[in-house]
């Protein structure tokens, strides 16, 4: 562990290296790595799965000045700096913090990533790739033997503290889950699905997905698990905090802001 006070910009450079940063393709709104610098040295990191104001104004509460997140804030591209974007640009600026972003790399990282965490978090042990953007593994599979009506109890667990009541789709009564596709946030659409049947996966677990989708299992005869967009999401960040936390000294801070999907 080396000492605290380390700038932003420092710690990035690190973290664009654990994430693979430069090798993982993403969505041009993602903006991977350090979005917004700052003067000061990093006292205190923040966790959030999105960059909104109130994830921002709470990180200004708690004493910290770095906040880590998984949707960052350019999704909507080249923007005004007005309203809400300017109050965000402006709470950031005054108060001196910083802003570093992981989306495709956090979902896919086999350590801190959301759909390896996910996986153990649901007491299964990734076993294989799967869903690839632009040539890149995003989720995980996992090879397993349980009722499937257990998958979802343990789903709807683990979804219960983030206020999301889990969706299933397909037949459950009665059913045995042998491989299971993870794809965290919004992983369910009709490629997905038919994904799902050429790997032999017979049940997915995601965030969310298109209401087509909810009858498009029922008819390929697959089970889906619709987990919960955000609380699905919010585990790659709170373990990349935790890792920043102990790698350079510094007290970290997980922000709970749900969404509701």
């Amino acid at each position: 562990m080396t000492t605290c006070g380390v700038p932003a910009r420092e710690m990035a450079e690190e973290l664009d290296v654990l994430l693979e940063l430069p090798t993982t393709p993403d969505y041009s709104g993602a903006m991977n790595g350090l979005q917004v610098d700052h003067l000061g040295r990093v006292h205190g990191v923040a966790a959030a799965v999105d960059a909104s104001l109130e994830a921002i104004e709470a990180t200004v509460a708690a004493g910290a000045n770095l906040l880590l997140v998984h949707h960052g804030l350019f999704w909507g591209g080249a923007q005004a700096v007005t309203g809400v974007h300017h109050r965000k640009l402006k709470t950031l600026l005054d108060h001196d913090v910083a802003v570093y972003a992981a989306h495709l790399p956090l979902d896919r990282h086999p350590v801190h990533g959301n759909n390896a965490l996910l996986a153990r978090a649901l007491g299964l042990e990734p076993s294989g790739a799967w869903h690839e953007y632009k040539g890149v593994a995003i989720g995980v599979t996992a090879d397993t033997d349980v009722a499937t009506e257990e998958l979802v109890a343990r789903a709807r667990t683990f979804a219960a503290p983030h206020g999301h009541h889990v969706v299933v789709a397909g037949a459950t009564e009665g059913r045995r889950t042998r491989r299971v596709a993870i794809c965290t946030g919004g992983g369910a659409s009709s490629d997905s699905l038919r994904e799902c049947l050429r790997i032999g996966a017979d049940t997915l677990v995601t965030g969310e997905g298109p209401h087509h989708t909810a009858v498009e299992a029922r008819e390929l005869g697959l089970a889906v698990v619709y987990a919960g967009h955000y609380a699905t999401e919010t585990l790659g960040v709170r373990s990349l905090a935790a890792w920043v936390s102990a790698r350079w000294g510094v007290p970290a801070t997980m922000i709970d802001a749900p969404t509701g999907l």
